[in-house]
């Protein structure tokens, strides 16, 4: 596909995502006849409030496909970019149909849709980070917790392990994957920030429950990371 095509093409598929949930069926978590075993309250469930980080998500993306397209449409850092971003987009416009439908096409498309979001994140450049990495590090951060809390939801939901096993392995797995991300791109602070921002839901909505595991294990990851984060992003200089 020829750059400037796939520049307007990335714009249009941040839009249509972002329209995506004005058009199609509200998602609030898959419902109780969606699953053989119904999942209540799961482990590793953020808050509902910190879903609102998709209204920065969808606007970011826009503007920065938009700037993009605009004064780069043919740049080769750009387009590299835009490769995987624009499958994670594409998938991202019919995921709220696939979570209405089958939760389990739904987690196959969200984890499908967090490695090429993360692909695209290692692929933009810090050049004109606000741009590029900004927005696909925060998008891909938020996918990165997203897909770990389907799984969490899904697996024990088919009866295949139970429900505190699932999230503390799935909540291992998005902490395993956010490490690696971060060693790959220290510089991708948003996707430090989105990370947190989800593990910090995790412990608001565990607080109060006894649940110490999965509370240590958020706790732990959310200083972790963030540390990692704040020298990757250079804000903690241990040479001066």
């Amino acid at each position: 596909m020829k750059k400037p095509l796939l520049a307007y093409l990335t714009l249009a598929l941040a839009v249509a995502f972002a329209a995506a949930p004005l058009i199609t069926q509200p998602f609030t978590g898959y419902t109780a006849d969606q699953l053989p075993y119904p999942q209540q309250n799961p482990v590793i469930q953020p808050i509902g409030a910190t879903f609102s980080i998709w209204g920065v998500i969808y606007l970011w993306l826009i503007v920065g496909s938009g700037f993009g397209a605009i004064k780069a449409p043919e740049r080769p850092v750009w387009h590299a970019m835009r490769k995987p971003l624009s499958i994670s987009l594409a998938l991202g416009v019919f995921w709220l149909w696939a979570a209405n439908t089958s939760p389990i096409l739904a987690t196959v498309m969200i984890i499908a849709m967090a490695v090429t979001a993360i692909s695209a994140t290692h692929r933009a450049d810090g050049h004109l980070r606000i741009w590029k990495r900004g927005p696909v590090g925060l998008y891909a951060g938020w996918l990165t917790a997203a897909s770990a809390v389907s799984v969490s939801v899904v697996a024990p939901g088919y009866g295949l392990v139970n429900a505190q096993l699932a999230g503390i392995l799935c909540l291992i797995a998005a902490l395993a994957v956010a490490l690696m991300v971060q060693s790959r791109s220290p510089t991708a602070w948003t996707y430090t920030i989105a990370i947190c921002w989800a593990l910090g839901g995790i412990i608001i909505n565990q607080w109060g429950s006894g649940n110490w595991v999965i509370l240590a294990l958020a706790g732990f990851g959310w200083i972790l990371l963030a540390l990692r984060g704040a020298f990757g992003a250079g804000l903690i200089n241990t040479t001066q």
